[in-house]
């Protein structure tokens, strides 16, 4: 199966996005995937939003979702090229000034399409140490798939719990390391509990606690999409040491607002279809 998926990457895009284009007629008209937990989100989210608006968005979003499997897969064997082509990075000198200075950075995201191409461009545009926290998936085999593909440019790989162990060497062994803060936490996991776009959700707050306990800056990763396959990541800068004068939670607060405005600047790349607000 690795194998016939390598060979998949080797086509260009606009092939790819032929098989893209049948899944989203299979996902929207047949499946409808998902398509309750979606309009009820979209709903709660944008209630000032007519329904033809989000029946709108609610379409677009099936055309992210299923492209974002094409351009994944091509992430496989992508050429530095075709990538650089494709996704433009904005501000990363920021990364390496500070690593160089000798402290790592939390670079806090959210899951917009296509947040994997995010992974991989900071490994390919920063000279300085990259690791991506992530949660392991139930199937071995794309869980394997995924972190192969994004270390296609270099860089590490962490599961969540491992993480716990290597960040004691943060201070030590300055580098970037990648968090997707908008997951929802286990009811088993310390959780803060906020509005997030009109309804409560909860949110990890690992951001928050490192950067306070061991003076780190947090930077957010902004993606926009330019058009399809195009897309552009900025980083701009949520926080710094010293953090004498912040309140409790005041980097995951910031981190929120920053993705509202984000989601809200192009609602059809968020992930509408996983059941974010479930507390």
């Amino acid at each position: 199966m690795t194998f016939v998926i390598r060979l998949f990457s080797y086509l260009p895009l606009s092939i790819l996005y032929l098989f893209s284009d049948l899944l989203y007629l299979v996902a929207r008209f047949i499946l409808r995937y998902r398509q309750q937990v979606i309009d009820e989100n979209l709903y709660n989210a944008f209630p000032e939003k007519s329904k033809k608006e989000r029946i709108k968005i609610r379409n677009q979003f099936y055309r992210n979702f299923t492209d974002s499997f094409a351009e994944t897969i091509k992430l496989q064997t992508i050429s530095t090229n075709e990538f650089e082509r494709r996704f433009e990075m904005i501000n990363t000198a920021c990364l390496d000034e500070t690593v160089s200075s000798g402290s790592s950075v939390l670079l806090v995201s959210g899951h917009l399409f296509n947040w994997e191409m995010g992974v991989i461009g900071i490994n390919h545009a920063i000279q300085a140490p990259v690791e991506t926290v992530y949660l392991k998936v139930n199937n071995p085999f794309f869980n394997e798939l995924i972190n192969t593909i994004r270390t296609h440019f270099g860089g590490i790989v962490t599961e969540k719990k491992a993480f716990r162990r290597t960040m004691l060497t943060l201070a030590k062994s300055p580098r970037v390391v990648l968090l997707g803060s908008d997951q929802r936490p286990p009811s088993s996991e310390k959780r803060y509990k906020r509005d997030f776009l009109n309804r409560p959700a909860v949110f990890f707050e690992g951001a928050d606690f490192l950067s306070k306990k061991m003076n780190l800056h947090v930077v957010y990763g902004k993606m926009t999409k330019i058009k399809r396959g195009y897309y552009r990541y900025e980083m701009i800068k949520i926080a710094e040491p010293p953090f004498d004068e912040h309140q409790e939670h005041s980097i995951t607060d910031q981190f929120c607002e920053m993705l509202e405005d984000n989601i809200r600047l192009q609602p059809d790349l968020y992930l509408w279809s996983h059941k974010r607000w479930k507390i």
